[in-house]
């Protein structure tokens, strides 16, 4: 029965979560937030690199022999600090990086939007896929936090916040031409409802969890599924707040 960790620094890991368990219904899942240091968009890539350090060798102590693989569910965590911490561990690790590729590969108008925190927007690694996949394309760059906040804020307490998102959204001013939109914070699929009814039909939605998935179910495709073993899927935080929505441990990094 493959034991599967997800992490990220607060709830939006879960957007990434539900792709994984449509995909592998049987498996075990444990889900670790940061949310210490949420929004990581925020964060340098020192202290991120440090962040996953710990939390990798925290992981490893307390889940000893336990754990299959490791997905970081965080496009700014996974492009600061994927290969730094894949030298401390030898369990398998998948991170999740803007969909660039596919975005470039849909667009009709050749005109792609990323939409991303500041640490994603401006991140070599990022910079390096559009070089890669989107050479043929106009690709701007926009990057908010204020949506990671809002994701946060539906998903713990069930808030109506769409007109903060299209308010966030105008100010965020995609060019017109644009005709795919890569969502490039796991917390921003959260708020895919919102975001589709700012921009209607002439936008194109795309973020990554169906390709993680299916690279998840590859790697874990030799482990015995068992579905009398199954636990239920746990959680774990950095810090304190209203977790009345779900049992949530606290995990000191």
């Amino acid at each position: 029965m493959p034991h599967i960790l997800v992490f990220d620094s607060g709830i939006g890991g879960t957007s990434i979560l539900s792709h994984i368990q449509n995909s592998l219904p049987a498996a075990n899942y444990t889900y670790v937030m940061d949310n210490a240091l949420l929004p990581y968009g925020l964060q340098s890539e020192e202290t991120i690199q440090n962040r996953l350090t710990r939390l990798i060798n925290k992981v490893t102590a307390k889940f000893f022999g336990e754990v299959d693989l490791i997905v970081i569910a965080c496009n700014t965590a996974s492009t600061y600090a994927l290969a730094h911490i894949r030298q401390f561990t030898q369990i398998p690790i998948v991170g999740v990086v803007p969909a660039i590729k596919p975005a470039a590969q849909m667009s009709r108008s050749k005109r792609i939007a990323l939409l991303a925190t500041p640490a994603t927007s401006k991140n070599k690694y990022t910079q390096s896929l559009v070089s890669e996949f989107a050479s043929d394309c106009q690709v701007y760059f926009h990057h908010s936090t204020e949506l990671v906040k809002l994701a946060e804020r539906k998903f713990w307490l069930g808030e109506s916040v769409i007109e903060q998102v299209h308010q966030e959204l105008s100010v965020i001013g995609v060019n017109n031409l644009t005709d795919v939109l890569v969502l490039g914070c796991t917390h921003f699929p959260i708020l895919a409802e919102e975001i589709a009814s700012f921009y209607g039909s002439k936008l194109m939605l795309i973020d990554s969890g169906a390709a993680i998935a299916k690279r998840v179910s590859f790697l874990v495709s030799n482990k015995i599924i068992n579905e009398e073993s199954k636990k239920p899927l746990q959680f774990f935080a950095t810090a304190m707040c209203d977790f009345s929505k779900l049992e949530v441990k606290i995990l000191e990094l």
